[in-house]
């Protein structure tokens, strides 16, 4: 008996010595940063500032892969069933908040994925195809109920902040839009700049630099105050729509197997990186604004997001085309 207890003592600490290590020499590999949306997005921008610094500081490449499909989710779905130690997702509000309530996962959002480190925040803005002939969000309104459902607004997939967005500001207007979706913003945008479609509630991020270039028009932004990218636009609620805040938000998530050594040595190097005046530009360049957060403070925020759009969805009755 005794040396069966012995034995299973010296399996223990050699197992935990195992552990230890592993998490000591993490990461040995080439780390896999998801994105579940196309190149050229917001969620991927948000992904390449991290991603160009932190392999630097971690001695390890780390590789955006773009995986597009089902609101931002199925990046969300191969992080959560990774094994390999070495994958993680940029998460947006889109696959982490509001897709939950919206879609039948193959992964638990709320147990199989840990939320690590926030990165940031970026606001919705309404633009419209420069030839579609309106300067306002009055103009828009008005175009709308002169021709109810002929107008098409594309998001980057159902249930998006774009989707919701639109789905607001029709209810709050009492105007029909059609709902185009795409797999991604980048495609939605090309489609929005030729007149396939005439109406985006985009992410700043994806749509700014259409915006500078003069290939869209912007009206409004669904944030509770200006944007100091677009000073010049106003607020929805200044142009007289109100109860449509909107914005989309960011943060790295890990398999809930992840040993808590390598979720901490994630949020403390990303977070150096947060503060990296290059990197705080390149966001600021998107739209974007980095927030602190601890990874408690994290993890509630991603509870109170989930309740927020839980209510908001079953209330206004949103669902996924």
């Amino acid at each position: 008996m005794k040396r069966r207890i012995l034995l299973g003592c010296a399996a223990a600490v050699l197992a935990a010595g195992t552990a230890t290590a592993q998490t000591t020499d993490w990461p040995t590999r080439p780390i896999r940063l998801l994105v579940g949306s196309a190149p050229g997005g917001g969620t991927d921008a948000m992904a390449r500032a991290v991603a160009d610094r932190l392999g630097p500081a971690l001695k390890q490449p780390v590789l955006v892969d773009n995986r597009p499909g089902a609101s931002n989710t199925l990046a969300a779905d191969l992080t959560a069933k990774a094994s390999d130690g070495h994958t993680m997702v940029m998460g947006v509000s889109t696959a982490h908040a509001i897709a939950p309530h919206l879609l039948k996962l193959n992964y638990d959002n709320g147990k199989d994925l840990v939320p690590v480190v926030f990165v940031g925040s970026v606001p919705n803005v309404l633009v419209v195809n420069n030839h579609l002939g309106v300067n306002s969000v009055a103009d828009l309104v008005a175009l709308a109920k002169r021709s109810p459902g002929q107008l098409n607004y594309a998001s980057s997939g159902s249930g998006s902040t774009q989707h919701i967005a639109a789905e607001l500001f029709k209810e709050a207007t009492g105007t029909f839009l059609t709902h185009i979706p795409y797999k991604g913003s980048n495609p939605a945008l090309m489609d929005l700049i030729s007149g396939q479609v005439q109406v985006s509630f985009d992410t700043l991020a994806s749509v700014l630099p259409h915006i500078q270039s003069g290939k869209v028009k912007a009206l409004a932004v669904t944030s509770a105050r200006r944007n100091p990218a677009l000073p010049n636009v106003p607020t929805l609620a200044e142009a007289g729509v109100k109860g449509v805040e909107m914005g989309a938000w960011y943060g790295i998530y890990m398999p809930a197997s992840t040993p808590r050594a390598v979720q901490d040595r994630v949020f403390e190097e990303v977070g150096k990186v947060l503060t990296l005046p290059e990197t705080r530009k390149r966001l600021e360049g998107i739209g974007g604004e980095a927030v602190p957060m601890t990874q408690s403070q994290f993890g509630a925020f991603h509870n109170t997001e989930n309740q927020r759009y839980a209510e908001l969805i079953k209330r206004r009755g949103i669902k996924v085309e």
